[in-house]
């Protein structure tokens, strides 16, 4: 048995056919041909139906399937909770870069005494890609928004999460000297937008929100930004009004820099999850997971 093989079959599911497979592996076709052969030889029966004309799989591989996801798990669980030579142990958690700024940091704040003189490591990229680390065992934790529009691939067979805090995406303005909104919310007249790339989530959500919204006010892209990050310091500049994490904005609007806008209904609702796996994780992030729990969230 090697490893490799039960990640072929894991990436032949995933592929659906054997040329795709193959090439998500970087190898051959026929190469991966021959590793699959060679897992069903250690196994003694096939694994998929040859005959079909799409990829299916038979009993046995649907079994295989199963088992190769909960070795890899286990062996990823392992790999995670084991200190590196010369290191102690330490806690890696993947996020979107809103939510490290915002609830990733009143999270550690609240968790930090855990820790001693051990690290917390927080990597920040796409949510895709972040689940992708997750999945790979090479975080112990993913903290992400959830909607219900927004899909989320992880296999809760494998994965566990909490829900860690409420979250709103709200539309905000930078304040005038006498506290009103430079870019009030408006069906008269077009008030320029800050706009978030089709590519994020958030921009996807405030989309469709506004797509269904029976009294959407008339706005007009003036900027289009990858981040909320950059969606926020152009609102503050007054170039225009953006639906941005409430967390986030909290304190400008304390402090008169930005006005909240609309009511209820033009807020977007989000979770905020951490997720696990189910398998067993180091002592240190086991102990963070259940303060979490007993906390009830942030």
């Amino acid at each position: 048995m090697q490893l490799k093989w039960l990640e072929d079959l894991l990436a032949l599911q995933e592929a659906g056919s054997i040329a795709r497979a193959a090439q998500r592996r970087h190898v051959t076709h026929p190469a991966f041909g021959r590793r699959l052969r060679a897992l069903e030889a250690w196994a003694g029966t096939a694994l998929i139906e040859r005959d079909a004309a799409t990829l299916q799989f038979t009993p046995a591989g649907e079994a295989m399937l199963d088992a190769a996801r909960e070795a890899i798990a286990a062996l990823a669980a392992v790999r995670q909770g084991a200190p590196k030579d010369g290191e102690d142990e330490s806690v890696h958690i993947v996020t979107g870069r809103t939510l490290a700024r915002t609830l990733m940091a009143t999270w550690y704040a609240r968790t930090q005494p855990l820790f001693g003189p051990r690290k917390l490591q927080v990597s920040t990229m796409a949510v895709q890609d972040a689940m992708g680390v997750l999945e790979a065992g090479n975080a112990q934790f993913l903290l992400i928004y959830y909607h219900r529009m927004l899909v989320t691939r992880l296999d809760h067979r494998r994965f566990t999460h909490l829900r860690l805090a409420d979250e709103m995406l709200v539309p905000v303005s930078c304040a005038t000297p006498d506290g009103r909104p430079m870019h009030p919310l408006s069906r008269r007249k077009a008030t320029p937008r800050i706009s978030y790339a089709g590519s994020l989530a958030m921009g996807r959500l405030v989309h469709d929100h506004l797509g269904s919204h029976p009294r959407a006010p008339l706005l007009h892209t003036a900027l289009e930004v990858d981040s909320a990050d950059a969606a926020h310091e152009f609102v503050l500049r007054g170039f225009g009004l953006a639906w941005l994490p409430r967390s986030m904005v909290a304190a400008d609007c304390r402090q008169g820099r930005m006005v909240e806008l609309g009511d209820k209904s033009h807020a977007v609702p989000l979770e905020v999850r951490l997720y696990r796996s189910r398998n067993p994780l180091g002592p240190l992030a086991e102990a963070l997971w259940q303060a979490t729990v007993d906390a009830g969230g942030i």
